[in-house]
């Protein structure tokens, strides 16, 4: 049953980050559609209000499916070298992956709350176009969802290899 619960985890996480992906793609696509006038490199356009929505959406889903991640995976901390060097190759995954899981959220936020502000109603904007900031943090969401799967699945794994070797200790004491 503890497998089926990790497999149904990994997959919520992934459905989580794919609809935040796919919702800023949308936003991206929702903006485009505003009305724009364009002068060279400056553009003047209206907010869109549904960019804004799905912009929002997105990045709380992508938040949501981060933080499920840490409280279900667990925190897997490598303080020194000399601790990554006698490190299981899981946990040494589950750091690489944990790692990188947090910089592409930092990332992906910040195109996203970025794409979103744009597309605020008190902001009107004119300057230079600021395209593809939505759909960049979608498609970081995608990412997002590797980074997020693998570091859930190598903690799990990372855990339990020590909860043997506490196991064996134990009983050889």
């Amino acid at each position: 049953m503890a497998k089926n619960i990790g497999f149904l985890i990994c997959l919520l996480i992934m459905v989580l980050d794919i609809v935040a992906g796919v919702l800023g793609i949308q936003a991206e696509i929702a903006q485009n559609k505003a009305k724009t006038l364009r002068v060279w490199i400056v553009e003047c356009r209206d907010t869109s209000n549904q960019a804004f929505n799905l912009g929002l959406a997105a990045v709380g889903l992508l938040f949501f499916a981060h933080v499920i991640t840490n409280l279900l995976a667990g925190c897997v901390l490598i303080m020194s070298k000399e601790e990554l060097d006698r490190a299981s190759p899981n946990k040494q995954l589950a750091f690489a992956s944990h790692i990188s899981s947090w910089i592409t959220l930092g990332i992906a936020l910040m195109l996203l709350i970025s794409g979103t502000l744009a597309n605020s109603k008190s902001r009107k904007d004119c300057g230079i176009d600021h395209h593809r900031l939505l759909s960049i943090g979608g498609v970081l969401c995608f990412l997002h969802a590797l980074f997020a799967v693998a570091y859930y699945v190598y903690a799990r794994a990372a855990v339990q290899e020590e909860t043997k070797l506490h196991q064996q200790a134990g009983q050889a004491a």
